[in-house]
């Protein structure tokens, strides 16, 4: 069985999560700069077997499509021509980020540590993906 990557991709950093090998639980796994996201997950891709790679779909409240949404179409288009055997899955990250300030926030995380953005991205990319395996469930 092959494990779930999820990314909160953002147009400086995306933050992205793995799960464990039954595919049960999310863990946060790393921030990397935008510019280097392609070939970071090539390079994990490549180390270990995974099924899916789930992208977040970010959405404006009235429903329209985030101004980032260009760019992550540009990504998927990319990572599917350097790895053909993955499945991409789109997955609706709206209000990721202030869910990921408020676990932050409930988990005693001090201010100064919760204005690190990496953080909160790779929290979001957590919370995308945890979203994502219960609705698999």
């Amino acid at each position: 069985m092959g494990r779930i990557v999820a990314i909160d991709f953002g147009t400086k950093r995306t933050g992205v999560a793995i799960t464990d090998p039954l595919n049960i639980v999310a863990s946060g796994l790393t921030t990397v700069p935008t510019q280097d996201v392609l070939s970071y997950l090539e390079a994990l891709f490549q180390k270990e077997q995974f099924l899916t790679l789930v992208v977040g779909k970010p959405v404006q409240k009235m429903g329209n499509p985030s101004e980032v949404e260009a760019a992550i179409l540009s990504f998927i288009e990319q990572f599917q021509s350097r790895c053909p055997k993955v499945q991409v899955e789109r997955f609706d990250e709206r209000f990721t980020s202030k869910l990921a300030m408020r676990a932050m926030i409930d988990a005693g995380v001090r201010k100064k540590k919760r204005q690190n953005k990496a953080l909160v991205d790779q929290i979001s990319a957590t919370i995308i993906l945890q979203d994502y395996l219960k609705t698999r469930s």
